[in-house]
């Protein structure tokens, strides 16, 4: 049984269909990257998934239970995560709270945070952020830190939810490079060591073509083809639309 099954995705805005009949799945430890031309629809299917728009037609299924149409709240605690484009830490917080709070959710105790619960979870937040490589920020305020350890931060957020399924839409936006391959290795290595299911959208081709296990190609909201990183970089309907004629995949 697939972690994410999606059927027949559909959603129109005005007149103009921004999804058209969508399908695909996850699997356990599988990284999937979703790519596509701005405008493909990629950010209205993960609205979609993540219960932040009703799709017209067609549905979600989560470990095999249909979760069409549920608050994006419902979504998260059945164990689905989520990053943003644009981080969404607090910023006058320290790097501990932030994931503390997480975790507060999480064991559903986040109306204690007003008393002492700076505390609460502390050596849980600790370990989160040494497997992210923040630990040693830990106490500085989420507003004083570069933008790739704000998004390391974003990524412990998003683990202390324990998610089976994590969506990471342009997960390395706003990043230099380096830090682009450097948190999506560790993204993979972290989501592939605990089974978590991911797919991810991206501009960075080195990126998708580095860390995905499998593709898919999103134009217009269509889905125009579907396989391993080989399989998609072959493709000539997929350079054509994606990149233009003549254009290759990746700088390789």
């Amino acid at each position: 049984m697939s972690v994410l099954a999606v059927q027949g995705l559909q959603k129109s805005f005005g007149g103009v269909q921004a999804v058209a009949g969508v399908s695909f799945a996850v699997e356990a430890g599988e990284l999937l990257a979703m790519i596509g031309p701005n405008g493909a629809g990629k950010t209205t299917c993960f609205n979609m998934l993540m219960g932040q728009l009703r799709p017209d037609a067609g549905s979600v299924a989560f470990e095999g239970s249909d979760i069409t149409g549920l608050a994006p709240r419902q979504v998260w605690r059945l164990g689905v995560g989520r990053t943003f484009q644009i981080t969404a830490t607090f910023a006058s917080m320290t790097v501990s709270e932030n994931v503390q709070m997480a975790l507060l959710s999480h064991h559903r105790k986040l109306a204690s945070f007003w008393a002492p619960a700076t505390s609460l979870y502390a050596d849980e937040a600790a370990a989160l952020l040494q497997q992210v490589g923040m630990v040693d920020q830990r106490q500085r305020a989420c507003g004083v830190l570069a933008y790739g350890d704000l998004k390391r931060v974003e990524l412990a957020v998003a683990l202390a939810n324990q998610p089976r399924l994590l969506l990471m839409d342009e997960p390395t936006a706003g990043m230099a490079p380096r830090e682009r391959v450097a948190l999506m290795e560790l993204t993979a290595k972290l989501t592939r060591d605990r089974g978590i299911a991911v797919l991810f959208t991206e501009h960075d081709m080195d990126v998708v073509f580095a860390q995905a296990d499998r593709i898919i190609v999103l134009n217009r909201g269509r889905l125009i083809a579907q396989g391993t990183p080989a399989e998609v970089r072959a493709d000539k309907g997929v350079q054509d639309v994606y990149l233009g004629s003549g254009s290759t995949f990746g700088g390789h």
